[in-house]
């Protein structure tokens, strides 16, 4: 049976931007995995295209658009493409086709050059667990000009620096808690859909609010890691809360699972293993990526690597962990639904800060429906809120004595 896999950026994400192919040839780069060009296929007529890339092994990937000229690209965590887009019979719509290395270290990148505007209909990687290879199917359809020009944002590599830029100056240093509040989500990725409603406006929406909030108390400056509907990569987001000098770092979401597998708010703390099975499904819709954040581990070897994070972590797993309590505490002692397991862990990108302690809030789950009734009134998610608001003073009382006892 073949395993679907959600895309490398979160909730299937399209990266809809600009970029181009670095002038590198194809040897340069160490591939992970290879392109097999016997299980790789194109086709295309008047409805749009569909790709077929056969891969040795799976591995992350993204796609996005291009404008001026028209282009979509796909970047793939290092794929050995050899010669495939010169022996390949594209379709009409495919005016030219290149693939090497990209700009971004460690990533591999295929551009095709469009005679139309074509955007993705539907993207999904699909792994044979018998032979371990990997198959990215992606469906172009015909979209106007003006739509395609719509959908294209700034490049992957330069949303991060400018999305720093965006969250202002630094709190002032009174003493006052600094907490990151990430909104899951975003501009081209929506999260969870049900109907009419996204996860990224809702929990957009919750988080402007509980920012508000918290602000009331006088006793904590918040940022948040976007202000609209706009796409920020995941470790930008984590970025943005270093930049700030966070003290605490909640994201904020509430996805989606198979009906009747979740309901109700959970709370989860980083881990390399996930506790259950929709964690581990959350994790990898939400973006799997190794990467260490806040610490340089270029040229460091694993061992070194594992060394370095485990140090850092040793103080801010359990801080995490004691926020992660208080929440669900907080929320149980409101008389707000809990799922039956509450608590949990997985490799969320957003979560792998080793200095600030983090958790991931799923508020609800939109594929409840009585969650998402919660997560739409506007009465209730003040009850969320306030229990949130109370964990957060509890939590750094706590933590502030903890630290306190540890300087003796």
């Amino acid at each position: 049976m073949r395993a679907v896999l959600r895309p490398f950026c979160a909730a299937c994400l399209l990266f809809l931007s600009g970029l181009a192919v670095s002038a590198q040839t194809g040897a340069d780069l160490a591939a992970l995995a290879r392109l097999l060009p016997e299980a790789s296929h194109v086709s295309g007529d008047e409805q749009g295209v569909i790709l077929d890339i056969g891969l040795s092994q799976p591995v992350p990937y993204r796609v996005f658009s291009l404008a001026d000229p028209d282009r979509i690209v796909i970047d793939f965590r290092e794929v050995a493409f050899g010669d495939w887009t010169e022996m390949v019979d594209w379709p009409a719509a495919i005016t030219a086709a290149a693939a090497g290395p990209a700009r971004m270290a460690g990533w591999s990148r295929l551009v095709l050059d469009l005679a139309r505007p074509l955007q993705p209909q539907t993207v999904e990687m699909t792994s044979d667990p018998q032979s371990g290879q990997a198959r990215v199917t992606l469906r172009l359809v015909p979209v106007s000009a003006t739509r395609f020009a719509a959908a294209t944002v700034a490049p992957p590599e330069a949303q991060a620096p400018q999305a720093v830029l965006q969250m202002g100056a630094r709190p002032q240093d009174d003493g006052r808690l600094v907490v990151a509040i990430d909104p899951g989500h975003g501009g081209v990725d929506p999260g969870a859909v049900r109907g009419r409603y996204t996860e990224a406006d809702l929990v957009l929406t919750f988080s402007r609010e509980l920012r508000d909030a918290l602000r009331r108390t006088g006793l904590v400056d918040v940022v948040l890691t976007r202000e609209a509907d706009v796409f920020v990569p995941l470790p930008a987001r984590v970025t943005m809360a270093r930049a700030v000098g966070a003290d605490l770092f909640i994201s904020v979401h509430a996805d989606a699972l198979a009906e009747g597998r979740a309901r109700g708010a959970t709370v989860y703390t980083l881990s390399d293993t996930a506790s259950d099975a929709a964690a581990a499904a959350l994790a990898e819709q939400h973006d799997r990526a190794d990467l260490l954040q806040g610490i340089d581990l270029h040229g460091a070897d694993d061992v070194v690597a594992g060394v370095l994070m485990d140090l850092a972590r040793v103080d801010t797993a359990p801080r995490s962990t004691a926020f992660a309590a208080a929440l669900v505490d907080k929320i149980g002692a409101a008389d707000l639904r809990l799922h039956r397991r509450p608590m949990g862990e997985a490799g969320f990108t957003v979560l792998r800060a080793a200095d600030i302690p983090s958790v991931l809030l799923e508020i609800g789950f939109m594929s409840d429906e009585a969650d998402l009734r919660n997560i739409r009134d506007p009465d209730w998610r003040a009850v969320m809120q306030g229990a949130i608001i109370a964990a957060i003073m509890e939590w750094a009382a706590a933590d502030a004595a903890r630290m306190s006892l540890l300087r003796q």
